[in-house]
């Protein structure tokens, strides 16, 4: 697996379906009105696979979902200037964007495990959670996520076709 560009923080997308392939996507509670699918940075020697589902546990309380496919490649987006000067004074760094891995995960489990207070560890991120179409995710994405979905989707699009694929 090729390397982030440089400048990037590394980070890991996870991309769930329920059985009838709807997407998982929650509220964040910092900006209001804004969706995303769950994502969190890759710590230094921690494999992308392993970062995506920590992260996944760690946001929502999933714990029960098999790997599906992954995007074989980093997609990156760069952050807005005041999202950047935000999330650099919180991380102590000098990020651009994200570099991310993603991951299209099937949930296995029954929605009662979903707990937007995740396991503890983090701060809670998400005010509400949804299955969407794609097309609802990428719509009430925040705009400069969206071109990273629309690419996820395409590239995730075989296995989100029909639910019995899966």
């Amino acid at each position: 697996m090729e390397s982030p560009p440089e400048g990037y923080r590394k980070n890991a997308g996870i991309c769930v379906t329920n059985p009838s392939n709807k997407i998982f996507s929650a509220s964040r509670l910092n900006i209001p009105g804004t969706w995303q699918m769950p994502q969190g940075g890759i710590d230094e020697g921690e494999d992308p696979k392993s970062a995506a589902l920590r992260e996944l546990r760690e946001e929502t309380g999933i714990t029960s979902a098999e790997v599906v496919a992954e995007v074989p490649y980093w997609l990156t987006y760069d952050f807005p200037p005041h999202v950047r000067e935000k999330l650099n004074k919180k991380w102590g760094s000098n990020w651009k964007g994200q570099a991310q891995k993603w991951f299209l995960l099937r949930f296995t489990g029954k929605e009662e495990e979903v707990n937007l207070l995740g396991d503890g560890t983090e701060r809670a991120e998400f005010a509400d959670w949804s299955w969407m179409t794609p097309q609802e995710v990428i719509e009430r994405a925040v705009s400069f996520k969206k071109p990273v979905y629309e690419e996820v989707f395409k590239v995730f699009a075989p296995y989100l076709d029909s639910p019995s694929e899966m």
